[in-house]
């Protein structure tokens, strides 16, 4: 009688250590299945970018690879440059304000072509002959085949006065350098060794 009550314990306690083992097993493997799934998911969110829309309404795009899109953003880096240091208005703050923003665009050469100009009385016929002065870039031709990125940029200046309006060739080359991306430098570019290759009149508009 004892020794089949010690037979019953014993197999009590393995059928105890086998649901253990069992029931073990089960919470690894949901354990492994979850987290298995919350990688997933997370490197599908990986692939997506959300962007508001106005800060209303809330669009899906497919995130890109960063590369694709250097070229674009190498000729964006380069147009805004342009725009905002040859479009001047009469005004002292104004002018200062913008190469202040282009300097953060571009390395020394481009404030040297600014203190050059600034000796030579440039930007004082403008505030007192109360010219406005803006730019449209036709082109911006990069070389990608080798670093630092040769670029040449096409465009056209309108000097505006009370009298006339002036159209010029504006050329400019320089190189484009990799760098920190920041709020003042979305683009992630450095401009170096800016110089105007060419900057003449074409024509002279009567108002």
């Amino acid at each position: 009688m004892e020794f089949k009550t010690l037979r019953n314990i014993e197999n009590s306690f393995r059928q105890i250590r086998l649901f253990a083992l069992v029931f073990a097993l089960l919470c690894a493997g949901i354990t492994a299945y979850a987290l298995w799934q919350s990688y997933r998911f997370a490197e599908q969110q990986r692939q997506k970018i959300y962007v508001l829309d106005n800060g209303k309404s809330l669009m899906l795009a497919l995130a890109q690879d960063a590369s694709i899109n250097r070229p674009v953003e190498a000729r964006e880096h380069v147009r805004r440059f342009h725009e905002l240091f040859f479009t001047l208005a009469p005004d002292k703050n104004a002018i200062e304000s913008n190469m202040k923003r282009a300097f953060n665009l571009a390395d020394k050469s481009a404030f040297d072509y600014y203190k050059d100009l600034s000796e030579k009385g440039y930007f004082n016929r403008i505030i007192s002959g109360n010219v406005q002065q803006r730019v449209e870039i036709d082109s911006v031709v990069c070389n990608f085949e080798t670093y630092p990125y040769a670029i040449r940029t096409y465009a056209r200046e309108f000097i505006i006065r009370s009298s006339n309006v002036t159209r010029r060739s504006l050329v400019t080359r320089c190189f484009l350098v990799n760098s920190v991306r920041s709020d003042n430098n979305p683009q992630g570019f450095n401009i170096e060794k800016f110089a105007v290759t060419q900057n003449k009149d074409l024509e002279v508009i009567e108002r």
